[in-house]
């Protein structure tokens, strides 16, 4: 399994409740969640079309079924994560986005660049690349970070 953020990637469902999203296909113009691969996480976003309900958080694409499971859910306009929202019916955006929360970011001056110190989930490095972080990092209980052989994640 591993991460993988892929671009103009959007799909619809009309999944309610709490589970997994069934996904309807690729909306016209963009690619669909099987870039991602079976079985890989992406960073993810359910929006409704109508109305104002929307979740951010990691997903889990299966190309089976082709759904996308909402493995963790870090933010969402109710304010119930990290527990998954409940959805009404209706259509609903799936896209694959790049969530604040995970962002590395320069602050209002740009003199700083921040990361968060603590990592929650699961996460498996890209293949082929290496990482940084400024520490110290703390990984939550429960959660795992995976450096594969010959890459590196250097901790200043």
């Amino acid at each position: 399994m591993a991460f993988v953020i892929a671009d103009r990637v959007k799909e619809t469902t009309t999944t309610a409740g709490t589970g997994t999203i069934t996904l309807a296909g690729a909306a016209t113009g963009f690619q669909s969640f099987a870039v991602v691969g079976n079985a890989n996480t992406t960073y993810y976003c359910i929006a409704a079309q109508s109305g104002n309900e929307w979740e951010v958080g990691i997903g889990t694409y299966t190309s089976s079924g082709t759904t996308l499971a909402r493995t963790t859910v870090f933010a969402n306009s109710s304010g119930t994560q990290p527990s998954a929202l409940s959805f009404a019916a209706g259509t609903k955006d799936v896209f694959v986005t790049y969530p604040a929360k995970m962002g590395a970011f320069a602050n209002g001056t740009g003199a700083v660049v921040e990361n968060y110190t603590t990592l929650t989930g699961t996460f498996t490095m890209t293949p082929g690349k290496n990482g940084m972080s400024v520490g110290p990092i703390t990984i939550s209980s429960g959660s795992s970070f995976t450096v594969g052989s010959g890459q590196r994640w250097v901790v200043l």
